[in-house]
């Protein structure tokens, strides 16, 4: 079975990561990215979610959610269902407002589609490299296939 997988944004499938730059709009804002998007669903507080929104990278969304963690009241835990979810929603609005991307996730075919991520720490989202075989939960590309086969269905 062929796999796909996807590291940094200006390689090969790197749409696919939440650090592309695909614009979303959520709750009648705009969303630089669905990394920005998918850290501040992760708040309560809207002073927060404004300020990770109004990053100008989605790394520095990202570090900015991390810095608030310890010091604001956390609506959804990392990795909760509720978590989950908010990932699924973030990609399918990735595809809602960049159709192209829609093409792009069909021609995709039945390949396995992973997170590399052999070149950094472990995470749940992603898959690492040893010994040639892919190890890792790989939540991300799962989400991926998933909406791959919704999107087939529609």
């Amino acid at each position: 079975m062929t796999t796909i997988s996807f590291t940094k944004v200006d390689l090969a499938y790197g749409w696919l990561g939440n650090m592309s730059p695909h614009r979303v709009k959520y709750e009648e804002k705009w969303w630089e990215t669905t990394e920005a998007l998918f850290q501040a669903l992760r708040f309560e507080d809207e002073v927060i979610r404004e300020e990770i929104r109004k990053a100008k990278s989605p790394m520095t969304a990202k570090m900015k959610a991390k810095a608030h963690k310890v010091r604001a009241m956390r609506r959804i835990e990392p990795m909760s269902p509720v978590d989950l979810e908010n990932m699924r929603l973030v990609l399918r609005l990735k595809l809602k407002y960049h159709p192209k991307l829609r093409q792009q996730l069909l021609a995709t075919g039945d390949a396995v589609i992973v997170e590399d991520c052999s070149a950094r720490s472990a995470s749940p989202w992603g898959c690492q490299k040893q010994g040639g075989e892919w190890v890792g939960e790989n939540i991300l590309g799962r989400l991926w296939m998933e909406l791959r086969d919704e999107v087939r269905r529609e």
